[in-house]
């Protein structure tokens, strides 16, 4: 599956409703397939929740967008997010925040992007 087109097409997908291009863009960075079960992978890019394990899911893209849009970063806040899920969230406040602290510390493209760790 190419992962690239698909979150090419959920970003695009989502810029019908979402407006904050900062939000899109760290959307359209973050694999999202690496946040979800490998059985699930082929589905990463639908625009839906997806179960992560031990009754807990994935949240929807747009939910995720929404959320993040509305706390209008700016890049130069500093984010503390605690009960992390997946850590996909956690990976999308990571690219729109200057220093991030969250309890999961995702590993992306080998190595920890974004965050700013004591």
């Amino acid at each position: 599956m190419d992962f690239a087109a698909a979150r090419a097409g959920l970003v695009k997908h989502l810029s019908c409703e979402i407006r904050d291009k900062r939000v899109l863009a760290a959307m359209s960075r973050v694999p999202r397939e690496r946040f979800v079960p490998s059985p699930l992978r082929a589905e990463a890019y639908n625009d839906r929740p997806l179960p992560i394990g031990y009754g807990q899911t994935i949240s929807q893209p747009l939910i995720i967008a929404v959320m993040t849009g509305a706390l209008e970063l700016t890049g130069g806040e500093k984010v503390l997010e605690i009960g992390t899920g997946s850590g996909y969230q956690t990976a999308i406040l990571a690219e729109l925040a200057r220093c991030f602290r969250g309890a999961a510390a995702r590993v992306i493209s080998g190595r920890r992007k974004g965050y700013c760790l004591p």
